[in-house]
C-alpha cells in the first residue's frame, strides 16, 4: 500500500514539472503577487506659526493696602467686615478721637490769640520776632490737627474688597506688626477688577518684548477659558543670577471670575517662523513606546519616516523631521494598513 502511494505522488509532481515547462511559465515571487494597497496622500506645504513662550504665575491683585492709623490708639468703630465691597471715600474705621479734640481746642485758642496780635502787629505794637513765633506755632498745630483727622477716620483709599480684618472695634491697635501679612494694619484692602502678574522672562527675548504685547492667560480651575492681558511694565535690569528679567501683565476681570493667589500660567507670542503641519491623524504611534512615525509615499512604495511632535493647533500637528519636506506626499488614509517598504496605489491626493 505504502508503495503504491509513493509511486503516485511521484508521478503526479514528474506531471505538473512537465506541464510547466511546457508552457514556460515560471513560479511567480511574492514581490511579484503583493497587491497594491490603495491610499490617499497630502501634498506638504510650509505653514506660518506663532513660536510661543509659556511661564507660570501667580496672581496679584491690582492694588493692595494694609491699612493702619499713624499712630497708635483705640478702634471706636470698624464698619465693614471681610468680603465686603468698599468704594473709594467711603468711611471704614473711626479711631478714638481724644487727641484730635485737644488738638482742636488748641488750634481755636491760639487762632483767637494769633487774630490780637495780628492786629497790634499791624498797628506797630509788637516786635515782628513775636509775631513770627506765633504763626509759626499756629502751622505747627493746624497740621497736628490735619494728621490726627486723617488717622482718626480712615476711608478707603480706592474701589475693592476687604480681604483681611485684624481687631475688632473697641481694642487697641498697638502699631505692631500682623503676624499673617507681616506688617501692622487694622484691614487689608485689595482691587480685584483688574489684577496683574509678574512674569520672569529670559533675557533673549528683552528686544522682543513691548508694552501692549498681548498675553494669553490659563487658570487650572477654568481649564477650557482663555484670558486676555497685555504687557503694561517692562523692568529695565536683568537678573545676574537667573538671568529673567520682570515683566507685569494687566488682566481685565470685571466678572471677578479670577481671584489673586491663583496659579496661572501665561503663553506669550514672541514671534513667528515657518513649520511642517500634518494632520494629526495621519501620525502613528509604535505601541510601547512614545516614538511617533508616519509614511510618505515615494515611487509607488510607502516610506516609513520617524518623527518628533511639536506644538498642537486644533486638528493638525507640527512636526520635525529631516527626513521630509515640501512637497513630499504624506499618506493620510490606509496608513495603518503599512510597512515600511509596502507597494500603494494612491486613489486620491489632496492639497495642502
Amino acid at each position: 500500500m505504502k508503495k503504491f502511494f509513493y509511486t503516485g505522488l511521484v508521478s503526479a509532481l514528474v506531471l505538473l514539472q512537465s506541464c510547466g515547462s511546457k508552457s514556460g511559465q515560471t513560479p511567480k515571487t511574492a514581490e511579484q503577487t503583493q497587491k497594491a494597497e490603495p491610499v490617499e496622500t497630502l501634498v506638504l506645504g510650509i505653514s506660518s506659526i506663532d513660536r510661543d513662550v509659556e511661564y507660570t504665575a501667580t496672581l496679584l491683585a491690582w492694588e493692595e493696602i494694609h491699612y493702619a492709623p499713624a499712630s497708635p490708639g483705640r478702634i471706636d468703630n470698624i464698619r465693614v467686615e471681610i468680603g465686603q465691597t468698599v468704594k473709594k471715600g467711603e468711611l471704614l474705621v473711626e479711631m478714638d478721637r481724644t487727641q484730635l479734640h485737644q488738638a482742636e481746642v488748641q488750634l481755636k485758642t491760639l487762632e483767637t490769640d494769633f487774630a490780637r496780635i495780628d492786629t497790634l502787629y499791624r498797628a506797630g505794637s509788637i516786635a515782628g520776632q513775636q509775631y513770627d513765633q506765633m504763626r509759626s506755632q499756629l502751622e505747627v498745630l493746624r497740621s497736628n490737627v490735619a494728621f490726627l483727622s486723617g488717622n482718626t477716620r480712615l476711608v478707603a483709599p480706592f474701589n475693592g474688597v476687604v480681604s483681611g480684618k485684624y481687631f475688632e472695634s473697641g481694642e487697641l491697635y498697638s502699631g505692631a506688626p500682623v503676624a499673617m501679612v507681616g506688617k501692622a494694619a487694622i484691614l487689608s484692602i485689595v482691587q480685584i477688577d483688574r489684577l496683574k502678574l509678574t512674569v520672569p522672562v529670559s533675557e533673549k527675548y528683552f528686544p522682543k518684548i513691548k508694552n501692549g504685547m498681548p498675553a494669553t492667560v490659563v487658570c487650572d480651575i477654568y481649564p477650557d477659558k482663555r484670558f486676555v492681558g497685555k504687557v503694561f511694565n517692562i523692568y529695565p535690569t536683568v537678573d545676574a543670577l537667573s538671568r529673567t528679567f520682570n515683566i507685569e501683565i494687566a488682566i481685565e476681570n470685571t466678572d471677578r471670575l479670577l481671584r489673586p493667589g491663583m496659579f496661572s500660567r501665561v503663553t506669550l507670542s514672541l514671534d513667528k517662523e515657518e513649520a511642517l503641519l500634518l494632520p494629526a491623524n495621519a501620525i502613528l504611534k509604535l505601541q510601547g513606546s512614545n516614538d511617533r512615525y508616519l509614511f510618505v509615499e515615494e515611487n509607488g512604495t510607502a516610506k516609513r519616516v520617524s518623527v518628533e511632535v511639536g506644538k498642537r493647533f486644533d486638528d493638525k500637528v507640527e512636526v520635525i523631521s529631516s527626513q521630509i519636506k515640501a512637497g513630499d506626499k504624506l499618506i493620510v488614509k490606509g496608513q495603518a494598513r503599512l510597512l515600511d517598504g509596502m507597494k500603494v496605489e494612491v486613489v486620491k491626493n489632496h492639497t495642502n
